[in-house]
């Protein structure tokens, strides 16, 4: 009994070890090394999940935070706006742009100091110039985040304080990072290594704290974050290959491990991609007939466009241009485009030149032109008109015969 025991229990082992072999070897690769507690990364342009873990729990997010208040300040206030610096108390410790109660300063300069240095006083003053009060802007801080189908976040200040009710996801940051980077301005200023303050009295140079963009040449962004409560947290952002990514890191144990973390994201991310050129600069995409003159206007694409594609997703290119153009046409004259789509997604626009000049039409061209066009009625007309002469010719003739013979009989 022993020994049939001890068989059964060997072949149990072996038929389980059978088992998990091939479930090992379908298990998905993915980014090795993260010491965040919860990370993701994401395509930009779609939003796909390349990677993911625990980016759905809900956790204390530090300064990131503030990407919600840039995004609401963003909308509420124009960037060329020069509002006073509202009075803040901080706590010793605290990331500060500096402001000095009443000072005058620019949305966009609080928008500089706010990303870059995560100054705790920029967000206070944005917050206040937006709604009033730091409570009522709170409040537009949790309708924008639901509005953006932020389901995993709920804010209770503006600046990221670790506080009950202050926290977010993974999953939604990188929602709002996307969005945020689809704005030019915000984009501009979450990729500044450096920048200049020229509102202040007098102008101040600030250094970002992202050491991501010191890190790699490509990337692009975004936002630090550091308390107690969420550890080291990090969004950042890259663009590679005609490829966008996002990446977020929360509660990194170091300072230093957040922006390795969401370095090894990004590269891994980019490594899931293969370059594609679906649109090269001088390609013949359309050929309108041109108008009067005859013949065909070659209509070239302007620059090549370069995107990036996983395995299994199809590149479509879609041509818009006239069936028909007319002179006069400068070479080099923009007329129309070309829509490059991944995965039935817009991916990138192309404009489209003209290859060669078109003068303006003759008159005999334009002549020419309309009876070739409309021979069919011309023809029409003038068998009609030969037709009515002869029919009124007869008609004259037999008035004149008919005359005739009445002259006779009266001789």
């Amino acid at each position: 009994m022993s020994q049939r025991r001890h068989g059964a229990i060997a072949a149990l082992l072996v038929a389980l070890a059978l088992w998990l072999v091939p479930q090992a070897a379908a298990a998905p690769t993915g980014p090795q090394g993260i010491y965040a507690k919860s990370w993701i990364v994401v395509d930009a342009r779609s939003g796909d999940v390349l990677a993911s873990h625990a980016a759905r729990e809900h956790l204390a997010i530090a300064s990131t935070t503030k990407l919600m208040t840039a995004y609401v300040a963003m909308r509420e206030l124009p960037l060329e706006k020069i509002v006073r610096a509202a009075p803040y108390s901080p706590i010793y410790g605290e990331s500060l742009l500096g402001l000095r109660t009443g000072e005058r300063v620019s949305v966009r300069d609080l928008l500089y100091g706010l990303i870059l240095v995560s100054g705790n006083d920029a967000a206070h003053t944005l917050a206040v110039a937006a709604a009033g009060s730091q409570a009522r802007f709170v409040r537009q801080m949790n309708r924008y985040a639901a509005a953006l189908g932020l389901s995993d976040t709920h804010y209770a200040n503006p600046i990221g304080l670790d506080q009950r009710g202050n926290y977010s996801s993974a999953s939604d940051l990188a929602t709002l990072a996307r969005r945020l980077l689809r704005q030019r301005a915000f984009a501009k200023i979450a990729d500044s290594e450096t920048a200049l303050l020229r509102s202040l009295r007098p102008p101040r140079r600030i250094d970002t704290l992202n050491d991501l963009l010191y890190m790699a040449p490509w990337a692009t962004g975004v936002k630090t974050g550091h308390t107690f409560d969420a550890g080291y947290v990090l969004v950042g952002s890259g663009q590679k290959k005609g490829v966008s990514l996002v990446s977020v890191a929360i509660g990194a144990p170091t300072e230093e491990s957040r922006f390795t973390d969401n370095l090894a994201l990004l590269e891994w991310g980019f490594s899931q991609y293969r370059r594609q050129l679906p649109v090269r600069a001088g390609q013949e995409l359309a050929e309108p007939e041109i108008r009067y003159s005859g013949g065909h206007l070659p209509l070239r694409a302007s620059r090549s466009l370069q995107v990036g594609v996983r395995r299994g997703q199809k590149i479509e290119v879609r041509v818009r241009a006239p069936e028909e153009v007319e002179g006069p046409i400068g070479r080099g004259a923009r007329l129309g485009s070309a829509t490059v789509f991944v995965a039935g997604r817009k991916a990138g626009v192309v404009p489209l030149e003209a290859g060669r000049k078109v003068a303006e039409a003759s008159t005999f061209d334009q002549a020419r032109s309309f009876v070739a066009d409309n021979l069919i009625p011309i023809a029409i007309a003038i068998f009609v008109i030969l037709i009515c002469g002869l029919a009124l010719r007869r008609r004259l003739a037999r008035g004149n015969e008919s005359r005739s013979r009445n002259r006779v009989k009266s001789r």
